[in-house]
Parts: C-alpha cells; sequence; structure tokens
C-alpha cells in the first residue's frame, strides 16, 4: 500500500491491535489467529496491526514477526495490516524490512529497547527505519520515546513516508503542540491503554482515531463507543464507559502487565483459541476470568 494510501485509511475509522494466538507451548498458532483475523476484519476496523503490543510484540523473536504479518495479511481480506517494529535501531531496521518483504502494508515504530534518547538520538533512529522501507511508517510516542515538535517536523520533511504519530504518553498539551505544528501532514491515533477511557481528550486536541485494544472480544461494542464519539453523542459514550469502560479497569488495573492479558481472555471468552500469553506476563486468575466473563455476556457479537 502506497503511504497515503495508508495515512488515508489510518485516519478513516477504528483501529485496533489483534492478540497473537500460541498454543499450548507458546509457539505462533496459525490458525486460531487467522480466523480471529477474519473475524475482525468483518467488523470494518479501518486497519489491523499485526504484532503489536497487544499482539506481544516485546515477546515475539524477530524471526517470528514476518509469519504473523503473512498470517494476518492472508486473513484479513481488504483491511490493511501494520506490523509493530521496534528495538535499537539495527535490529528495528531489519524487523522493517522483514514486514515489508512478507506483506506488510505499514510499520509502527514502538519506543527503543530500554534506554532513554535525546532528541537527536530518536530522530535518528526514527528517520533510519523510514529510509529503510518504502511503505508508511507510525511512530509511536511513549515511555523512553518522545519526540518533541521540533524533532516531529524535521522528520516529516525529510520522511515523506512518515504519514502517523500515535500517542501513549497522555501529555495533552505536548500533542496539541504537535498537531498545531503540523496540521494534516500527518495522521494522529490515540494510543493510551483503553483507549476509550482518554478518547474525548485526545479529539479534542485533534486526533481524529485510536487503536481499540477491547475490539479483540467485543467489536460490535467499540465501533458503537466510535460512532457515538465521532457523532458527539455522549449520552451514548458515558452509557458505554460506566457500564463496560470503567469495570473493565478495574480488572485490567488488578495486576501489571493485565492490559495485555485480559485482552487475550476476553478474546478466549468470546471462543477463539488465542492460548495463553507468554512471559514476562501471566494470564488472569480463574476469579478474574469469571469477572471478566461476566462483563462481556451482554456484548458478544
Amino acid at each position: 500500500m502506497d503511504p497515503l494510501q495508508l495515512k488515508s485509511a489510518l485516519g478513516a475509522g477504528l483501529l485496533s491491535f489483534p492478540v497473537t494466538a500460541f498454543d499450548a507451548n507458546g509457539n505462533f498458532n496459525k490458525r486460531p489467529y487467522q480466523e480471529h483475523i477474519s473475524w475482525l476484519s468483518g467488523f470494518k476496523a479501518s486497519v489491523l496491526f499485526a504484532a503489536g503490543g497487544t499482539g506481544e510484540f516485546f515477546s515475539l523473536a524477530p524471526d517470528e514477526m514476518p509469519a504473523v504479518v503473512e498470517a494476518a495479511k492472508a486473513a484479513a481480506g481488504d483491511t490493511p495490516i501494520v506490523s509493530g517494529c521496534g528495538y535499537g535501531t539495527r535490529m528495528a531496521v531489519e524487523i522493517a524490512k522483514a514486514a515489508e518483504a512478507a506483506g506488510a502494508d505499514g510499520i509502527l515504530l514502538l519506543p527503543q529497547y530500554l534506554i532513554e534518547a535525546g532528541q537527536e538520538g530518536l530522530y535518528r533512529h526514527v528517520k533510519a527505519v523510514c529510509e529503510a522501507v518504502s511503505i508508511g511508517v507510525i511512530v509511536y510516542n511513549r515511555n523512553n520515546a518522545i519526540l518533541q515538535p521540533d524533532a516531529v517536523a524535521r522528520l516529516c520533511e525529510e520522511c515523506p513516508n512518515l504519514v502517523g504519530f500515535k500517542d501513549g504518553s497522555g501529555d495533552i498539551g505536548l500533542v496539541r503542540q504537535i498537531t498545531a505544528k503540523m496540521g494534516d501532514r500527518l495522521t494522529y491515533l490515540g494510543g493510551m491503554p483503553t483507549a476509550e477511557l482518554f478518547a474525548e481528550a485526545y479529539l479534542g486536541a485533534g486526533f481524529s482515531t485510536y487503536s481499540s485494544a477491547v475490539f479483540n472480544f467485543v467489536p460490535a461494542l467499540a465501533q458503537e463507543f466510535y460512532a457515538a464519539l465521532r457523532a458527539g453523542r455522549q449520552d451514548v459514550t458515558l452509557r458505554i464507559l460506566n457500564e463496560f469502560f470503567y469495570p473493565f479497569m478495574k480488572i485490567r488495573d488488578r495486576a501489571p502487565g493485565y492490559a495485555v492479558s485480559a485482552i487475550k481472555a476476553g478474546v478466549r471468552i468470546v471462543g477463539f483459541d488465542a492460548g495463553p500469553v507468554r512471559p514476562p506476563l501471566t494470564d488472569l486468575t480463574e476469579e478474574e476470568a469469571a469477572m471478566l466473563e461476566n462483563l462481556v455476556a451482554p456484548y458478544k457479537s
């Protein structure tokens, strides 16, 4: 997909990050993964992200990622597939190239591994990945990789295939500066954990969409919330926040890592063999899984 086509697709609707299915031994499980991707693509997500954060990018070996991308592309129909990418610059470049060769329509560049870096270093890191591929690149502003407006502007000037800016920092003042400075040069994606909890604030900061993790298991509800948000139907968004998202947040916050583990549990609850999470994450307890199942029951599609 041409980078400008990807940019348009990113801003056209709701986005999501499918979980990566593993078997009992922790290996990639292609068949249930594709069944889940095929099901999700029927709910008209604008773009799906393979091997992203919710897809346990951090636990996948680099040589596993092309198989995940290829499987997603084969099952997604017309829905574009963006691949996760990250770690240090040399490794990120190799992952990006491999994802492009596997058929990815774009790259989501997650924060580099462990170390903090200054603006010049972050600029060089993002630029190297952009220059390594011809497909579109989205940069993820989060944790130890916080780009400032001037660095974003330099990258936009020098990297025509940088088409998206995703934010998981929660710094509304900073991201509003970036959207004000860059205007429609980029598509802006909300990327806070359980993004619906922050969607109204990000909409006000110039973000048109976000990635919904719960789309993995309650896609119709996720789409209902997104449509109501875009239509200014606060009566609907408040109802869904109170009935579903705030109770879900209480389950998610019971242990570190449950922002991923709870999503995977939800996928299993609605009938897909997603398997366990990989270490260092842990799965929900039986009690917590039962709590989630009770919450999900009215919204099964």
